[in-house]
């Protein structure tokens, strides 16, 4: 009798929503929004204190997120808001960075070797450090990293964007904040659920399709693009989930990039997909989907104004857009895993010995 391998790997008849629990992620969401009132208090005791800049650092997917927050706040307020990437932060320093300032960074593990020392640096400054932290009893969390710690797991973004939010209403410039949280409150969870249920279908294709160019064409990159909150998702997405999870080369650039080399590499096979979200910098990525039928067969374009938010006003999708993205992209990752038959847990070399 042939062996038919076990339920986890066999290769479903068509999309089942592999690895999906809705009432997990729905939990997860709002436990997140229930962070606001404490996220308020910190930010309120900042504001209180003065502070010459407000600093999201990171490194690989954490440094993508503060690219997230930062261009979010780039355009809407006055106030000195910096994105840094942690391993650059600790070799070549940054003097605007003085003891008056704020460190606000994430850790999924709390013990990551970068923010261990970027902590102890700033720290050593005299500056103030938030700390979000998916472990509690991790290195991170120990007194004396922190002068603010919240541990709380996952929605990385969603917490950045939740201190960037409370910062634009404290300096005047977001006169819809309680509207806003008022639908974020009552709607972003399960919306978000809902995105991940009506794209199960597309994932499960586009997934089959990557998987098997990637198996036919192993030495050839897949192309990312984006811009705005959807460039940190595009460069996070292709370094964090296709290279170190899935060991699929891949090359992310953001859409106001993409003209000044990118675009000469692109034929007719290549393969690319393009990030389109909804904030200000949407009309970048729209000359980019103008561009890519010209010259390219292999292109695929998620566009997150397609997605449904009902409960959330036209005017809150963009700030939302990434979060919209993560969802569709977890549905990929999830069959991208069965049909590769490669665990997303596994790894050659991260964390595998010191170097």
């Amino acid at each position: 009798m042939a062996y038919q391998g076990t339920a986890l790997w066999r290769e479903p008849e068509g999309p089942c929503l592999r690895n999906f629990n809705e009432r997990k992620a729905v939990d997860s969401v709002n436990g997140a929004l229930a962070l606001r009132p404490q996220i308020e208090r910190i930010v309120d005791q900042l504001w209180e204190e003065g502070f010459d800049g407000i600093w999201y650092m990171g490194i690989g997917g954490t440094w993508a997120s503060a690219l997230q927050a930062e261009v979010y706040l780039r355009g809407k307020t006055a106030l000195p808001v910096y994105a840094e990437n942690a391993a650059e932060f600790l070799t070549t320093g940054n003097r605007r960075f003085t003891s008056r300032s704020v460190l606000v960074y994430s850790s999924v593990s709390g013990n990551t070797k970068e923010m261990v020392e970027l902590v102890d640096k700033v720290k050593a400054l005299g500056a103030r450090v938030v700390a979000f932290i998916d472990t509690p009893g991790s290195a991170l969390t120990q007194p004396g990293k922190w002068d603010h710690l919240i541990c709380y797991p996952q929605n990385e973004q969603l917490k950045f964007y939740m201190v960037a939010n409370y910062l634009l209403y404290k300096n005047g410039e977001f006169p819809d904040y309680e509207q806003y949280n008022r639908e974020m409150e009552a709607h972003l969870a399960q919306d978000l659920a809902d995105i991940e249920k009506a794209c199960d279908a597309w994932a499960y294709d586009y997934a089959k399709k990557k998987a098997a160019f990637a198996k036919e064409r192993p030495d050839l990159p897949h192309y990312f693009i984006g811009a705005g909150n959807q460039y940190g998702a595009t460069y996070s997405y292709a370094m964090c989930y296709w290279e170190e999870q899935l060991w699929i080369r891949t090359k992310s650039i953001s859409c106001g990039e993409f003209f000044h080399g990118m675009q000469e590499i692109i034929v007719a096979d290549t393969p690319v997909t393009l990030f389109l979200g909804e904030d200000e910098q949407r009309p970048l990525g729209e000359r980019v989907a103008r561009f890519l039928p010209k010259v390219c067969g292999n292109y695929t374009i998620i566009d997150t104004k397609e997605l449904p938010m009902p409960g959330i006003s036209p005017k809150f999708r963009g700030s939302l857009s990434h979060l919209m993205m993560h969802g569709v992209n977890n549905r990929v990752d999830a069959y991208l895993e069965l049909f590769l038959r490669h665990p997303l847990s596994i790894r050659r070399y991260y964390r595998q010995f010191d170097y």
